[in-house]
């Protein structure tokens, strides 16, 4: 009875928040409280690849760090390591991690890696090395509300400037004709005013090492009914993302393997 109450005030605070403008209350306001949604009575209707599903569980928190709760299902796990023991990280043991090349215009040394699930069907890409990169211009009539609904620190090397916060693992949707969700690893502030033109899947490392990109797609936007989402995530509303954060083992488990990343500096 507890339990299903909290979701249902999770659920609403999350509609509130994001009906508001301050669905970004986040550390991405450099210090404030992570919000993270409850779950809805619906189900996902995604985008993303099969390999990509609903997940984790959070609660309504204003605790920075809070985390889902649903725990990874995969029996048995590998570690993946390249050549040079740059980087490592954790994946079930059936999916797939495949070294490909670089992104043009990388930093010597870069490393690319594709991770599919068993049936090689995409799942994540880690690129290391990419060139820093300024956000595309965001004119106010273009920014759309946007919700974090998980952000987990993660340890990694990076910059720490006034446009950065400490690197986190993420889920957050933008809201367009529907609510539009993606994960990956960030340390850069999307919107103080809880509206954005895009949210990147970046972590700006310091200075001469380049920037990380560990997720689903490098940036998530509002799209347009005519482009292709995928792997990005959609929902037809709010609730639908946030029980794909809250309740699939899918996302647990992407979430356990983009935690787990290691960067040697």
């Amino acid at each position: 009875m507890n339990g299903n109450r909290a979701a249902n005030g999770s659920l609403v605070l999350a509609a509130i928040l994001l009906t508001t403008g301050l669905a970004a209350c986040s550390e991405e306001g450099k210090g404030g409280p992570v919000w993270t949604a409850g779950s809805g009575s619906s189900t996902a209707t995604s985008g993303a690849p099969s390999g990509a599903t609903p997940s984790g569980s959070t609660t309504a928190s204003g605790t920075p760090g809070a985390s889902a709760t649903a725990a990874p299902t995969a029996a048995r796990w590998k570690n993946y390591s390249d050549a040079g023991q740059k980087v490592s990280f954790e994946l079930p043991d059936e999916w797939i991690a495949q070294s490909v090349t670089p992104d043009a215009g990388s930093l010597p040394g870069a490393l690319k890696v594709e991770v599919k699930d068993a049936e090689g069907e995409y799942i994540a890409t880690l690129h290391t090395g990419l060139q820093s990169a300024k956000a595309p211009v965001c004119s106010p009539k273009a920014k759309r509300n946007y919700v974090v609904l998980s952000s987990v620190p993660v340890d990694l090397p990076h910059a720490d400037t006034d446009a950065t916060i400490s690197p986190r693992v993420v889920f957050r949707v933008i809201q367009g004709y529907k609510f539009f969700g993606s994960f990956g690893i960030t340390n850069l502030v999307a919107g103080t005013d809880g509206k954005a033109c895009q949210l990147r899947n970046l972590v700006q490392g310091p200075a001469g090492k380049g920037d990380i990109y560990f997720g689903d797609l490098p940036a998530v936007r509002a799209f347009a009914p005519d482009e292709k989402v995928a792997p990005a995530k959609s929902f037809d509303t709010l609730g639908q993302a946030a029980k794909y954060v809250e309740q699939s083992a899918d996302f647990a488990n992407v979430q356990r393997m983009l935690l787990s990343l290691k960067v040697n500096p």
